[in-house]
């Protein structure tokens, strides 16, 4: 990589100094980065149940995002990927940050939202029965009935991918079957579902009980080094205010180093936002992820490329779709 497409060299030296006194670098007082140069205000859209956004209480919480000059407003969103880059490419918010497997396909419609980085990896999970003979060989769920939170999901296209190039067709050999989240493992539990599928903090939650086995993630095998999380911000803002999308995406992504450097601090600054899950379980989920893997640039170009290869194979996007082409029509380097 170049230094104009990592944070490894720049950023990573303040988080060293960081780890090495045990403190996040102090920032000013609101009130004093305003009387030197106003904050430019960001409307930041996420899933507050989401736990790979974890860093973003975190950038809050330690003056990261006042230290680039940004007055955050989070917009915490549920509806659907469709409504939410519509609400990014439309000025309702500025950006986003979300599943690359569940926005690959929307953005592949034209919103006006280009991705600027990502920002970890893992956090999606495939769980069976202990003793089911369900195992890290998929060719076992041949036949089988997995029970996802939703039918287009990131988890179930990920899963997807993964059956394909494990000799598996996922819409012929494998069933997908749709229950809330909550009852997953009550469907496996009743013989309805032969395994499960979901993203954390659930599926951390889910892989502890003592009757059902983690089989797979988004880092298995050859996507251990792939991230799964994308920034996302609304073409106009690009177009008007560069410096400030370059502020937001630098913000963003130094959180994620600082994550990597002291995962407590960020579990502490994101537990407000996931009763469900204790502090010591939200460390031991971050550290599963890979919060230091952040590409920008040509690898991060090479791994929506990638990603777009994989929805063409599993008929996700249109089959007319250049990977490299779409890459690049979607990507906005901010950084360089």
């Amino acid at each position: 990589m170049t230094n104009s497409h990592t944070l490894s060299r720049r950023t990573l030296m303040l988080g060293a100094m960081a780890a090495s006194t045990g403190l996040l670098p102090a920032f000013p007082a609101r009130a004093q980065i305003q009387a030197q140069d106003k904050l430019k205000p960001i409307k930041l859209a996420w899933n507050a149940n989401a736990a790979c956004l974890a860093p973003i209480p975190l950038a809050i919480s330690s003056g990261l995002f006042i230290k680039h000059g940004l007055d955050i407003e989070l917009i915490n969103y549920v509806g659907s990927t469709d409504q939410l880059l519509e609400s990014i490419a439309t000025g309702k918010a500025d950006a986003g940050v979300g599943m690359a497997l569940r926005w690959l396909k929307p953005l592949e419609q034209g919103f006006d939202v280009k991705l600027t980085g990502g920002t970890h990896g893992g956090c999606l999970r495939l769980l069976a029965p202990k003793g089911s003979g369900l195992t890290a060989d998929l060719s076992t769920f041949k036949g089988k009935t997995i029970a996802t939170p939703d039918l287009g999901g990131p988890d179930r296209n990920f899963f997807s991918i993964l059956f394909k190039k494990n000799g598996l067709d996922p819409d012929k050999d494998v069933n997908w079957r749709q229950y809330p989240a909550d009852l997953l493992p009550s469907a496996v539990q009743k013989g309805e579902a032969d395994a499960l599928t979901l993203s954390d903090p659930l599926a951390w939650v889910f892989r502890k009980r003592p009757d059902l086995d983690e089989v797979a993630t988004n880092l298995t095998g050859d996507y251990a080094d792939r991230v799964c999380c994308v920034i996302g911000i609304r073409g106009s803002l690009l177009r008007d205010d560069r410096a400030a999308a370059r502020a937001l995406t630098l913000a963003l992504l130094e959180a994620h180093h600082l994550t990597a450097i002291d995962y407590r601090k960020t579990a502490e600054a994101f537990y407000p936002y996931s009763p469900k899950v204790d502090i010591e379980d939200l460390v031991s989920m971050l550290k599963s992820h890979t919060h230091g893997h952040n590409p920008v640039g040509e690898p991060f170009k090479r791994e929506l490329r990638l990603y777009a290869e994989d929805l063409k194979l599993v008929n996700v996007l249109k089959p007319t779709t250049d990977p490299t082409k779409y890459a690049e029509k979607i990507y906005a380097d901010v950084l360089s």
